[in-house]
């Protein structure tokens, strides 16, 4: 029986049930094109009353069961369908539909044992195939995640759980699939699964990658502990990788010791001690942390990790933050009876059956951060002053663990936010190199660092690729990143030798030291100093490469026979020491050589190794690939094994050729009645080459530049013009190195309107200087086509 694949349709609809969003898979699906459904009501392709859909999605988040589809040609399709509720970072809310279509057969069930082991296992499991499409999913998955296996199967992890944290978690299984090696993530399963998420590969008997187990613990999982705490021993409550973990933490050191079930509800902003409160209301918080010891059902009860907990004025948790105080109470109590029967962020306390309820406020450096809840059942003593005072230690523990992890949050945010501004979001159109790139930020608690890559056209067709490493981590090195990319955009646009351009940018560097250090005498790493710079011009018509770097890793460039090596680049020194020179190669590539540039944060994880890192980098380079950015991959996922140390910046081109039909040069006398030979033999090429509409602009523009080389030049003058797609290009070089100048002739003037007159006409021109001489170039674009 022929295997089946399996593809994803997915929808998008807004809260007034239209669709926003329409995915090729769902075309595939319905038969519908995108332009014809997305603007319409959603309910129009159902089979059924769109308004028992209404209903059955009111006041939910997710939601997963059959839904009976009508077809373009008319069919009915029921499809097993898996909606979630989304609210972005601006507060628009949408829903997320997602289905997995023809689903590949299942896999055959191991011997019974086997079976019974995957199924029972007190860890959530589940595997994923070489797709990275859910498979299987045990009874503890199922739980975790509130969805059953059918829902699930055939899906990827981020149609499973949205969100940024699936993404990397989805990026792992794939390293874990290719590279054969276990990997981690953390919070892989978002808020559902609060442990880090272990990725193991699945081999056959012949050591071939067929699957990945996907493992983790769930919260509430319980550890051995002794049975009566202090505050000093067991795991500290410190920072953690972010606030969520903190709380979790909290509930790892007084689960079972202090309490047999605790919940943790945080602010979604801090709220000051003495902040005068607004308008009476509930306090809406968000849970952080579930725990309880094990009973046989967990603590799966009322609201889950990172849903918001709604708390009416008269309940424990509002009454502690307004007393900025802990509070005792009975379950018996009145207040905490009707609070645990009505409001489904107490839930967890009803199910447990606990006797005594202990609630302390989160506070740190004058802020509320949230309440920590502590109960124990009946078979254990009421909370008395020993257990007060460990709480209140416990709890300000994780609060200055809290506060710090919230704070690094939004310094991270805060940089990586300002980095990506600062990295180009597209890469410019141009034709001279077939182009694909990689950043990949740092996961460590230094901080995003100030690794940059940029694409700059440039005149003649030409292209500059740029790889830049900013010393140190953090806002300091985006905002300086930024500075000397803009420099490096300002500098090439005037079409400066790569030698030249470093010793400008080492120059710029120590200006910004002295005025930084000026400042701040102690920064180590004032304005950049210390950055390295590779700067590279490749040229498509003479095939020829330029390069030059300051203390960067040399590039490497994979020929068109598959061999692999180092440019041979003098190394220069990083920028900011001034007074040392910097060099530049030039070389030549044939049509189909692949350049890489990257950062030395690419080898970081391999320090120890560098032979060996250096070896897998040029094996994957080497390797054959459908795509540059399949190469990207490769190159990565041969060299990391886990999330990267330092920023990585991975930059490769494949060099492509403006051969001879697209490239036409006339040597030109001296003398200006040749001008009139110059324009004949450019309209007689444009003719050649299919753009006769061009004519008119490209012979005046000829006649001037040609004009002004001859008259205040110097020989030899040369005219040349480059076809590239929509474009075309004309350049007049002379042996003179003066650069000429726009002006505005007056009214009786007869000349000095060529230059003007040439501005109107381009969309850009400008003068390049050469080691002798200068070219003068004028872009327009064109329609037509090559004759």
């Amino acid at each position: 029986m022929e295997r089946q694949s399996t593809y994803t349709a997915t929808a998008t609809i807004d809260e007034l049930g239209i669709l926003t969003g329409w995915s090729e898979g769902a075309r595939r699906l319905l038969g519908y094109d995108a332009p014809a459904v997305v603007g319409r009501p959603a309910i129009a392709l159902l089979a059924a009353d769109g308004s028992a859909a209404r209903r059955v999605l009111a006041g939910r988040e997710r939601w997963n069961g059959t839904v009976p589809l009508r077809h373009r040609d008319g069919r009915l399709l029921e499809l097993r369908v898996l909606a979630h509720r989304r609210t972005s970072d601006t507060g628009v809310t949408d829903w997320l539909v997602v289905s997995a279509v023809t689903v590949r057969s299942q896999p055959p069930r191991g011997e019974p044992l086997e079976e019974w082991t995957f199924l029972q296992s007190p860890f959530p499991l589940a595997i994923f195939d070489a797709d990275l499409r859910l498979v299987r999913a045990n009874r503890r998955m199922e739980h975790a995640l509130a969805l059953p296996e059918a829902a699930m199967r055939g899906l990827r992890l981020p149609h499973i759980v949205p969100g940024a944290a699936s993404e990397e978690a989805d990026g792992a299984m794939r390293l874990a699939l290719e590279s054969g090696r276990p990997q981690e993530a953390r919070t892989g399963l978002g808020t559902e699964l609060g442990a880090a998420a272990v990725l193991t590969p699945l081999k056959d008997a012949g050591g071939r990658v067929r699957a990945v187990c996907l493992s983790t613990q769930a919260p509430g999982q319980d550890t051995a502990a002794p049975a009566r705490p202090s505050a000093e021993s067991g795991s500290p409550v410190g920072p953690g990788a972010d606030q969520a973990r903190a709380a979790q933490e909290l509930g790892e050191v007084t689960v079972p010791r202090l309490a047999d079930v605790m919940a943790v509800d945080l602010f979604d902003t801090p709220r000051e001690v003495d902040e005068e409160p607004g308008r009476p209301g509930p306090v809406v918080l968000r849970r952080a942390a579930l725990r309880a010891v094990p009973d046989g059902h967990g603590p799966a009860y009322g609201a889950g990790v990172g849903e918001a907990v709604v708390c009416p004025l008269d309940s424990p948790p509002a009454q502690c933050l307004a007393a900025s105080r802990p509070l005792l109470y009975d379950t018996t109590d009145p207040v905490v009876a009707e609070w645990a029967a009505a409001d489904p962020g107490a839930a967890w306390l009803r199910a447990s059956g606990a006797r005594s309820l202990l609630v302390v406020p989160l506070l740190a450096q004058g802020s509320t951060l949230g309440v920590a809840l502590f109960a124990r059942r009946p078979g254990r003593g009421a909370f008395g002053p020993e257990e007060l005072r460990l709480a209140q230690e416990f709890t300000a523990r994780a609060s200055a663990g809290i506060r710090q992890a919230r704070a690094s949050s939004r310094t991270r945010t805060t940089t990586m936010a300002l980095q990506q501004s600062l990295l180009p979001h597209t890469l410019p159109a141009q034709a001279a190199l077939e182009i694909a790139t990689r950043y990949l930020p740092a996961a460590t608690r230094a901080g995003v660092g100030g690794d940059w890559f940029d694409v700059i056209p440039l005149s003649g067709a030409r292209v500059a690729l740029v790889v830049g490493d900013v010393v140190g981590h953090g806002i300091r090195a985006s905002a300086t990143m930024g500075r000397l990319r803009t420099a490096v955009r300002t500098l090439a646009d005037v079409d400066l030798p790569a030698d030249e351009l470093l010793t400008h940018l080492d120059d710029l560097v120590l200006r910004l030291a002295a005025d930084e250090g000026s400042a701040d005498p102690a920064a180590e790493t004032a304005g950049g100093i210390g950055t390295t710079c590779l700067y590279a011009v490749y040229d498509p018509v003479s095939r020829r490469c330029t390069l030059a770097r300051a203390g960067h890793p040399p590039p490497a460039v994979v020929m068109p026979d598959g061999a692999v090596r180092f440019l041979d680049v003098p190394a220069g020194p990083p920028l900011g020491l001034g007074g040392l020179p910097f060099e530049a190669v030039e070389t030549e590539l044939p049509e189909g050589s692949l350049l890489a540039l990257y950062t030395n944060g690419l080898f970081e994880a391999r320090e120890h190794d560098i032979d060996e890192a250096l070896d897998k980098m040029f094996a994957a380079l080497g390797r054959p690939a459908a795509t540059l950015d399949s190469l990207c991959d490769h190159v990565l996922t041969e060299l990391l094994s886990h999330r990267p140390d330092d920023d990585i910046a991975l930059l490769v081109a494949r060099t492509r050729v403006l051969h001879g039909d697209r490239v036409a040069a006339w040597e030109l006398a001296n003398d200006l009645t040749d001008v009139s030979r110059a324009r004949r033999l450019a309209c007689d090429q444009l003719s050649a080459w299919g753009l006769d509409e061009a004519a008119f602009p490209t012979e005046l523009m000829v006649s001037e530049l040609v004009t002004n080389a001859m008259r205040y030049g110097r020989p030899p003058v040369q005219l040349r013009l480059i076809h590239q797609d929509s474009t075309l290009i004309c350049e007049v070089y002379d042996s003179s190195g003066s650069t000429p100048h726009m002006r505005r002739a007056r009214i009786f003037d007869e000349g000095g309107r060529g230059l003007l007159l040439v501005a109107q006409l381009a969309d850009r021109w400008g003068t390049r200087h050469d080691r002798v001489g200068k070219t003068v170039w004028a872009e327009q674009s064109v329609a037509g086509t090559t004759g």
